[in-house]
């Protein structure tokens, strides 16, 4: 195992730690741990490249670690009132969609790489600085005004263009691919 996987094993870790802090209501630490994670995502990336680090395994890892931390934390702030529910719902049901369709493509035979998209990161930059902000704003009695409110439209409008990007470049690998399978026509 690389030092760069050890580090991104380190966020899974991290995220039963914010999610608990979130609802103990220690706004401070869930912040150092959201930022930590973050920092670690940015020293494992570096590692990978700049020694030799790179891996199948670690490829699949570090996503996973940022997706779970991002999609924990917004479950649980929704769930405490910080952000919209409307939000959470988008955003879950959209990587859950994303999930979906890879599975579905992979047991028809027609399985598709996924790769981000810039609607997609910029959706994943918007949401990191929306739970920033949110966090921020508790663990330090910041008030950073309309930056909330403005975030989450824009957060939300990135994450619906975001799914129908990626609906889109599905539909046409499945077109391109054919939809068929060992059952179609059921």
């Amino acid at each position: 195992m690389t030092v760069a996987n050890m580090i991104t094993i380190l966020r899974f870790l991290l995220v039963p730690a914010v999610v608990y802090w979130l609802l103990a209501g220690d706004w401070r630490l869930a912040f150092a741990g959201f930022l930590i994670a973050g920092i670690s995502d940015g020293v494992d990336g570096f590692v990978a490249r700049h020694f030799n680090q790179r891996s199948t395994l670690g490829g699949y890892l570090d996503p996973m670690a940022d997706k779970l931390l991002l999609v924990s934390v917004f479950v649980v702030l929704g769930v405490l009132g910080e952000l919209p529910l409307w939000l959470v719902i988008v955003a879950v049901s959209r990587d859950g969609l994303i999930v979906c369709a890879v599975l579905l493509s992979s047991l028809m035979g027609s399985p598709i790489e996924v790769r981000p998209l810039m609607v997609s990161k910029a959706n994943t930059v918007m949401q990191i600085v929306l739970v920033a902000v949110v966090l921020a704003e508790r663990a330090f009695s910041f008030d950073f005004g309309a930056a909330r409110p403005a975030l989450i439209i824009l957060s939300g409008l990135l994450t619906v263009a975001s799914a129908g990007a990626y609906l889109v470049a599905w539909s046409r690998h499945m077109s391109k691919n054919g939809e068929g399978g060992p059952y179609a026509g059921q």
